[in-house]
């Protein structure tokens, strides 16, 4: 996914690595359509999921999801989220809300932040790139990425 952002150098974007919990899931189960949008994006951009998966649910909400799920340890969230978007190759765009999503947002080369019913860190807001209200919103500025020409221009 090629991005051409007016006063800002072409970026490529070949992943994504979103937060489950607070992101694509409220209380432990993936919100409504998040799964018509991964697929979609699927198409585009190799998916990870990363969580500490505090509801114990995310392999089974990610069953038959074109995603990679990567569950972090309890401890020492916030630095394995951003090791895990360094051993990425560059062009990766985050959506988290977390205040363990700080850190991999500063890694990315596109940083989404998601204030949804959970709220959203903010540590995690001011280090994002942009801010949506709902996770579909967000998902979708990738699917429709000519979006993101008004926010971002310079």
């Amino acid at each position: 996914m090629q991005l051409l952002i007016p006063g800002h150098d072409k970026l490529q974007l070949t992943q994504l690595v979103l937060d489950f919990n607070g992101t694509i899931a409220l209380d432990g189960m993936i919100l409504p359509d998040v799964r018509e949008k991964l697929n979609e994006l699927a198409k585009l951009l190799k998916i990870f999921v990363l969580t500490a998966d505090s509801n114990g649910s995310a392999a089974k909400e990610c069953e038959g999801l074109p995603v990679e799920l990567h569950v972090i340890g309890q401890n020492c969230q916030r630095e394995e989220k951003r090791d895990f978007v360094r051993t990425l190759t560059p062009g990766v765009v985050v959506l988290g809300n977390g205040v363990n999503d700080e850190l991999m947002f500063l890694e990315a080369d596109l940083s989404i932040a998601v204030i949804g019913r959970e709220g959203c860190a903010t540590a995690t807001l001011m280090s994002s790139t942009i801010v949506v209200t709902d996770i579909i919103d967000g998902l979708n500025l990738l699917l429709m990425h000519h979006r993101l020409i008004p926010t971002l221009r310079k």
